[in-house]
Parts: structure tokens; sequence; C-alpha cells
């Protein structure tokens, strides 16, 4: 008989029993989405980078059917909407102005990634039983609002039917590799104008006499992070007002993941001076983390787009994800695509409201990446060389 149990932590879940269905194709090989594995979440939760203190409290839900698990979904209950890149602030806002309590909530997820994957985990007939659960924590224990964040198009479309499911549509620019054999291949497609800005941008990086290197696996050591962790500490300081991940992170990550990451770093001479932090799946390069500690004319540029694109053409994989928002990205190659949130919000008048505006949103999400897509970087069938 299937039964669903809520857990404290994702340690009370055998690894191999969670990536089983987490990550099955992972087997012999990487996984589709690195994030939903067992080795990265935990990461977050030993390090201290989610948990008591953090507002990312894990409560990982499960289904079982005598003692196999079935299913299960990363869940958390949330004490602020920092750290997800779908932005709900004004929901909550709006709310609290009305005399409701939008926090504590409930959320589907993982951390600090804005990176589309699977958010319910095993087959697919077990979805809809998972959110009706979700739910119905959500509901039982009085609280505002559940979210799934960056699901994927096919978990969207077959749970926004479920009453009182919202459905959220957002963009990224994401780059597609189009068969691509080399990155002059991948300039051979673009207008002329683009492909003669890529170029100087690289040129204009390279004159600053800086060695880039692409390390990955055991070329990535612990003094690599050390570097890191001050490039990240920059950009997190900026951005976010302090950085999500804990500096013992980054040495989980090299524990469990090294083989999962892509590390470019940019030397003077033997000090790192500059860095990008990618995720490596099976099919997708994912951007996550940049920094520096020297400012360098297009440098960014370079670590970020054009090494993860270079590097995914060498490795036959299919699309760099650059993380979110950025229409900057547009004439280096990427384009505008649609993400895709759930979410149920207890109030029914509220709910009313928010989803008004989520149909607004979605026509204008829309009509905008279709403008986007036509002013895009690539030839014209028919235009010339």
């Amino acid at each position: 008989m299937a039964d669903l149990t809520l857990h404290d932590s994702l340690a009370d879940i055998p690894e191999a029993e969670w990536d089983a269905i987490a990550a099955p194709e992972s087997a012999g090989g990487r996984a589709v989405d690195p994030f939903t594995t067992h080795r990265f979440l935990s990461a977050l939760d030993l390090s201290g980078s989610t948990g008591k203190g953090s507002g990312w409290q894990a409560r990982p839900l499960v289904l079982r059917d005598d003692g196999k698990l079935l299913a299960a979904t990363p869940l958390y209950v949330k004490g602020h909407s920092q750290g997800e890149y779908i932005f709900d602030h004004g929901w909550a806002d709006a709310l609290e102005r009305a005399g409701g309590r939008y926090y504590p909530k409930l959320q589907i997820a993982v951390p600090f990634t804005p990176a589309t994957g699977r958010r319910f985990l095993g087959a697919a007939e077990h979805r809809e039983t998972l959110w009706q659960a979700a739910i119905g924590i959500t509901a039982q224990n009085r609280l505002s609002s559940l979210h799934a964040t960056f699901c994927t198009e096919g978990e969207a479309e077959a749970l926004a039917g479920v009453e009182g499911t919202l459905h959220r549509v957002t963009q990224q620019f994401h780059w597609q590799n189009r068969g691509y054999g080399s990155f002059d291949d991948f300039l051979a497609d673009l207008s002329s104008r683009k492909r003669k800005m890529i170029r100087k941008e690289r040129e204009t990086a390279r004159a600053s006499g800086l060695t880039i290197r692409a390390l990955t696996g055991d070329e990535i050591e612990p003094p690599h992070w050390d570097a890191f962790w001050a490039f990240y500490q920059d950009t997190g300081s900026r951005k976010w007002g302090h950085p999500y991940l804990t500096r013992d992170a980054f040495r989980h990550f090299h524990d469990t993941m090294r083989h999962d990451i892509l590390l470019v770093l940019a030397f003077d001479g033997p000090r790192p001076v500059a860095g990008a932090l990618n995720f490596i799946g099976r099919d997708t390069l994912y951007g996550r983390y940049w920094g520096c500690i020297e400012d360098h004319p297009c440098l960014h540029f370079e670590l970020c787009y054009y090494q993860a694109i270079d590097w995914a053409i060498t490795h036959g994989l299919h699309r760099v994800e650059a993380g979110a928002q950025g229409e900057h990205k547009l004439a280096r190659g990427y384009l505008p695509v649609e993400t895709h949130s759930l979410h149920w919000i207890a109030e029914p008048s509220f709910r009313t409201a928010v989803d008004r505006y989520l149909q607004a949103e979605r026509r204008a999400v829309g009509e905008e990446i279709e403008v986007l897509t036509a002013y895009g970087p690539f030839r014209r069938v028919g235009a010339e060389p």
C-alpha cells in the first residue's frame, strides 16, 4: 500500500535510493540534472547554506509502496523569497498589506538555482499525488501558499489542471547547439555584425595577458576553491547583500561533485583573478556563478559565455543555460525561452487576483519572446554570410 511521508531532512533518505528516482540517468554516465541529486542537495544542507537560520528548511516529501521509494519532491519551508529567482515579493507585500501573512510558505525547488528540471521525481504517474499532498500540507498548516519553481514544461502542463493551481510563465536566455563542430561554426551562423562583435570581445579579453583554464574533475584542486570563494563573495555581496552559499558548500562540491563541475579560471601568472562556475548535465552546461578581484575588459563575456559555448560544442552538449535574466545575452547567441512554475494560494480572493496577473504576464512574456527572437543574432535565411 502506498503511503506519503514528510521527512525532516534529506539525510533520512539513502543516497542510492533517492538518486534511483531523482537521477536514474546517472547510472554509467552523467545525471541529466545534477541539481536534484542527493549529493547536490545534501551539500547545501550539510554546509549550512540551507537549514536552520537560512530561511530554507528541507522537508522532502516521498511516496513509498511497501517500503520501496516510488516518487519524491524536494520540498522546503521558506521564511522569505530570497534565492528563488521566480519573484513573488509583490504578492507577499500585497497579502500583508491586506492583513494576511505570506510567510512561511512551502516551496518545491532547488535552492539558489534558476535551472529548469524535474521537480516531481519518479514516474510521471505520481506527479499529481505529490502535488495534491503538498497542497494538503499547505492547507492543513494554514500556510499562505505552495510553489513549484523551474519545473519542466511537461510537469506544468500536467498539473496546471489541478483545482486551484496557477501556472506561471517567465523567461530566460539559453544557447542551443545547432550541430556545430567548432566555435567558428557557431560564429558562421551569426550575422556579420554580431560575429565581428564576438570576435572583438574575445580578442579584447585575451589582450589582457591572462591565462584562461577550463578545469573539471581532478583538475580542480582545493586552492582553486579558495580563489573562487573570493570571487563569489564579491559578486554575492553586490547582488544579494550577502552570499547564499557558505564557504563549506564549495568544500562539499569539491568532495562529491567535482566531476559534475566545470570551473573556468583566469590567471595572472599563478594567481587566479576571475572565474565562472558551471555544473555539467548530460545534455546541458549550467552557468551558475561568476566573480573577479580585478576588472578586465570583456573578461566576463569570455569566461561566462564564450568559454561555456566552446566547451559545450567540444563535448557535444546540446544547450547552455546561463542563469536568470540578462538581455545582453541575446547578442551573444543566447535566445529567449519559456520557464515554468506552479503556484497554489490558499486565500481564494487573493488566488483570483494573482491568477489575473499571471494571465496578463503570460501574454506579455509570449510577446516579448517573439520580439526578442526576431532581433536575435543569427543570420536570416538567404542572407549573406
